[in-house]
Formats: structure tokens, C-alpha cells, sequence
């Protein structure tokens, strides 16, 4: 008896659907997490470098209002902007207003990234469910019928490798694109951690002082 692709689907039972219904869920998923975090990968180091030439020669709030002006909506910039507009305040207030916004800002980068790895855990064992079940089914035609047929033995063997297949599938897929979003996530998050360890240095230089030395006559001095 040959089966086509429809047939051998039909004859795997609903556990397939769930599994079908993960797979279309981690591609939603991905594709959603991979959208936003493109609109949030542009590069921040121009931005940055304004910043830090602004709050050297101006202070943090003339920094502050260049970047809303001008300032893109990435994390390590909302990171920034969350450290000058407490600059005012002392180094400390900075710190810990970055260190609020760097919290904010990883919830939302690797959203959605537990749930792509919770489904590719998921998808074997529900295909290692349909396996079980598919087994159970061709043992029970033994069980009822002294000579099956192979149609017969077909229906459970054919539940039990489909459902097997569809689960691996679906835990490649989730795997895949988790790793893909953690690198991209993680390549963010690095603008951030930057931002965070630079500010305090730039709000500790004296404004209008750029430089640690001046040269006069040829020879440095503080």
C-alpha cells in the first residue's frame, strides 16, 4: 500500500496538529523577535561620540537635548540618555539610572528567546509522545488480529515515525533561531555594557577640559 504526503500526514494522528500548531508558533515567534531586533541593531557609535564630546566641552544637559534631537532609538542610546538626565544628580544617580534602564532594555531584547528554547524541548517529547502512541497502536493489532496485515501494522509504525520526525523538526527550527537571536541580542547588549562603563569617566572630567593635560611652551603639564 503506498501512501502519499496528505495520507501519511492524516494517518499520524492529532498529536501532529499540536506539533503543527508549535512549529507555525516558533515561526511567528522568530520572525518577530528577528524584525525587532533589527530595528534596534543600528550602530550607536556616532551618537555616542557626539555625546561624549558634548557632555566634555557642555555638560550632560546639553548633551541630553542634542540626542533628543538627533539621538536613535537604540538601547545603548536610551541607556545614555537615561544616565545624563541624572547626571545633574551625581555620578551615583547616573549610574543607577543606567543600571535601571540596562534591566529595562534586556527584558526586551531577549523576550521571546526562553520561549523559542522551552518549545524546542517541548517538540521532541511530544514527537517521542506520538511515538509511544503509534507503537502502542501496531502492538494492538497483535493483539486483536492473529495474522495483520500490513496495512494494519502500517497505521501505527507510519503515527510513530511522523510524529518522531515533526517533533526533531521542530526543535532544530526553535534551536536555530534561538541561537541566531541570543548572538544578535547579545551584540546589542554590548553597546549598552559600553555606554554604562564609559559615562562615569565622561562625568568626571571637568567641563570644558577635554584633555587630562595642557602643552605650553613644548612641555606638559596638569
Amino acid at each position: 500500500m503506498n501512501l502519499n504526503l496528505l495520507q501519511l500526514l492524516a494517518s499520524a494522528g492529532p498529536l501532529l496538529w499540536v506539533l503543527l500548531l508549535l512549529s507555525l508558533y516558533v515561526v511567528y515567534l522568530a520572525a518577530l523577535r528577528f524584525q525587532v531586533l533589527g530595528r534596534l541593531q543600528g550602530s550607536p557609535d556616532a551618537t555616542i561620540e557626539r555625546a561624549r564630546v558634548t557632555t566634555t566641552a557642555s555638560g550632560p544637559a546639553a548633551a541630553l537635548a542634542e540626542m533628543d534631537w538627533n539621538g536613535l532609538p537604540t538601547p545603548a542610546v536610551t541607556v545614555l540618555r537615561a544616565g545624563l538626565g541624572r547626571a545633574e544628580r551625581g555620578t551615583g544617580a547616573a549610574v543607577g539610572a543606567m543600571n535601571a534602564a540596562v534591566l529595562a532594555e534586556d527584558a526586551r531584547l531577549y523576550a521571546g528567546i526562553q520561549a523559542l528554547g522551552t518549545a524546542a524541548q517541548v517538540g521532541p517529547l511530544l514527537g517521542l509522545l506520538g511515538t509511544v502512541i503509534g507503537m502502542v497502536r501496531s502492538f494492538l493489532v497483535f493483539s486483536q488480529t492473529t495474522s495483520p496485515t500490513t496495512a494494519q501494522l502500517a497505521t501505527g509504525i507510519s503515527e510513530a515515525l511522523v510524529n518522531t520526525g515533526a517533533g526533531l523538526i521542530v526543535a532544530i527550527v526553535a534551536y536555530v533561531a534561538r541561537g541566531a537571536l541570543r548572538a544578535r541580542a547579545d551584540r546589542i547588549a554590548v553597546d549598552m555594557e559600553r555606554v554604562r562603563e564609559e559615562l562615569p569617566c565622561w562625568l568626571s572630567r571637568p567641563t570644558g577640559k577635554p584633555l587630562d593635560f595642557e602643552f605650553e611652551s613644548g612641555v606638559a603639564r596638569r
